[in-house]
């Protein structure tokens, strides 16, 4: 099994067509059909189900695409590992929503001005979530927050393989109604964000009764506010965040979260190096 097999296995599995992979691969159908029937004998396997309109992915074909993708990905970051060059190419970050908010827009400007060659793709979510990205070769690096108060370099807990580098500490509030009602409920992202975590702590700590507490999962910080202003929820978030608002709102402190730029591994390309360089100065 050669990477180019992988390739032409994917093109097919995308385009659903021989033909139509031939044409974004520039080879001939016929090369594309040997090419596939050679894969699926290596493997002993049927890799697709075909019909008269369109190939789709067998069970057997499901797996290796998973291999497959993880597979040329590696293959990409051996090549820039190994590769001494300029910071170029496609850098795919993830971040989550309170930093792209507050703290990303600045440090992504010196990065684009220093290296215009640098392709960069965002993607926002969860900690626990980006940490699993980074793992699994979805992303090349992410800036979470360490699930644990205590300031600590070591982001294991996070991940197996993990590396981060320390860049920046968050001060967390819990954000209440007009008036300082605590409501029974808490506005916050979905399961996988570490401020929800340690607002969901902070509150047990302080008495507040866990199977009496509603959790509104909600997708931005916006929302959450709105909810806050209706006095239907208290939330979650960071003084960043919260400074760029002009809300005077009732607040408890909940602690310290250190943020991380999390990468794999053996996995300091210059790309990640020009990243971290743009995000400390």
């Amino acid at each position: 099994m050669e990477l180019s097999d992988l390739r032409i296995f994917l093109s097919v599995a995308r385009e659903q067509s021989v033909t139509r992979a031939a044409k974004a691969l520039d080879r001939v159908p016929s090369n594309v059909s040997t090419r596939i029937q050679q894969l699926e004998d290596s493997l002993g396997a049927a890799l697709f189900t075909r019909d008269s309109k369109r190939m789709l992915l067998s069970d057997a074909g499901q797996t290796l695409a998973g291999y497959a993708c993880r597979l040329l990905d590696l293959a990409a970051e051996a090549e820039q590992a190994v590769r001494v060059a300029e910071p170029g190419g496609c850098l795919r970050l993830g971040s989550m929503e309170s930093t792209a908010a507050s703290r990303l827009p600045q440090p992504l400007a010196r990065l684009h001005a220093r290296h215009p060659g640098i392709d960069l793709q965002l993607r926002t979510g969860t900690t626990r979530a980006l940490a699993d990205a980074v793992a699994s070769h979805a992303l090349d690096c992410a800036i979470v927050a360490h699930p644990y108060p205590q300031r600590s370099d070591d982001v294991g807990a996070l991940g197996v393989g993990l590396q981060g580098h320390y860049l920046f500490t968050e001060d967390l509030l819990l954000v209440l109604p007009p008036g300082g009602g605590q409501p029974q409920a808490l506005a916050a992202f979905a399961r996988g964000c570490v401020y929800r975590e340690r607002a969901e702590q902070w509150l047990r700590e302080a008495g507040s009764d866990p199977g009496r507490l509603q959790i509104m999962e909600l997708a931005s910080y916006h929302a959450m506010l709105a909810c806050v202003m209706a006095g239907s929820a208290m939330a979650v978030l960071p003084q960043s965040v919260l400074a760029l608002h002009a809300f005077a709102l009732p607040t408890r402190a909940i602690g310290p979260a250190h943020c991380f730029l999390i990468r794999r591994q053996g996995h300091a390309s210059a790309n990640y190096q020009a990243l971290l360089a743009a995000l400390r100065d």
